[in-house]
């Protein structure tokens, strides 16, 4: 006979998930490379200033983050999230601007993120630690295969939204990352995936799909930031088109537990 599954069962069973969740980021596989962070701006073109700092993993032996990426393995993903968060907080502690302006964006696979409550609270108590107002947090989402629940990355947008954290959908044109994925899912920004900004400036389809992407996403209340940015020809086009926010080698390369310095004479190109 069906026995419908009561609050306190379904209670039961978020409270085992989670432990579990919590238990693989005490007990999982150890890591087998120290991580470190490089930082690389995302600057408001119309104003000059840093919107943003991504934090971007890297091997404290000065490996590059596909080498530390290929080192971990599944039983390792939740320590690895975890790990990867609490040390970019930890240098924006120490390296950002005393501002409560200039965020830090953090990139997480949403599989690693088991219960948001639960796999947040080593992210808080760091920014706690530290003196980073967690309100400063911006998490980029991306993942190299199709998302498996989408329900589930809502849930993960609507607790750290409710936070006051900023969300962002990575590589947004590439792969998985489209149009429906957006409507799903209706995060704070979106990153234009630098297949779509490389040689726009020649290519009257990139500037009609950029232009275009720009378009729902103003109408839906969400800010698009432009990443990839290598030319200045790029970076005209894309203020021609309207966009404010951009990322890229042209502006700044990331710098390993620095903050780099913006080359300014590129945004009056």
């Amino acid at each position: 006979m069906y026995s419908p599954i009561t609050a306190a069962d379904a209670a039961r069973s978020t409270l085992l998930a989670t432990s579990k969740a919590c238990q693989g980021c005490r007990t999982g596989a150890p890591l087998t490379m120290a991580i470190t962070m490089a930082f690389q701006p995302i600057v408001d073109i119309e104003s000059g200033a840093v919107f943003a700092y991504e934090a971007l993993v890297r091997g404290a032996d000065g490996q590059s983050a596909g080498e530390v990426l290929a080192s971990v393995d599944a039983d390792m993903i939740y320590k690895f999230d975890q790990t990867c968060r609490v040390k970019a907080i930890e240098l924006a502690g120490r390296l950002f601007p005393p501002d409560d302006v200039t965020k830090l964006s953090i990139n997480f696979m949403p599989n690693a993120v088991y219960e948001p409550d639960a796999c947040i609270r080593a992210s808080l108590t760091a920014a706690n630690r530290v003196g980073f107002d967690p309100k400063r947090l911006m998490f980029e989402f991306t993942e190299d295969e199709r998302m498996r629940e989408v329900a589930h990355v809502r849930r993960i947008i609507e607790a750290y939204r409710a936070r006051g954290f900023t969300t962002a959908i990575d590589d947004f044109g590439a792969g998985y990352a489209g149009l429906g994925l957006l409507a799903d899912l209706r995060p704070d920004m979106l990153k234009l995936d630098m297949a779509l900004i490389r040689g726009i400036d020649e290519s009257a389809a990139r500037r009609a799909i950029v232009a275009g992407v720009l378009g729902i996403a103003d109408a839906i209340g969400v800010r698009c930031i432009a990443e990839g940015i290598e030319t200045a020809a790029e970076l005209r086009t894309l203020k021609e088109i309207g966009i404010q926010l951009c990322q890229g080698y042209l502006l700044a390369r990331p710098a390993t537990e620095v903050l780099p310095v913006i080359d300014r004479e590129r945004l009056r190109t």
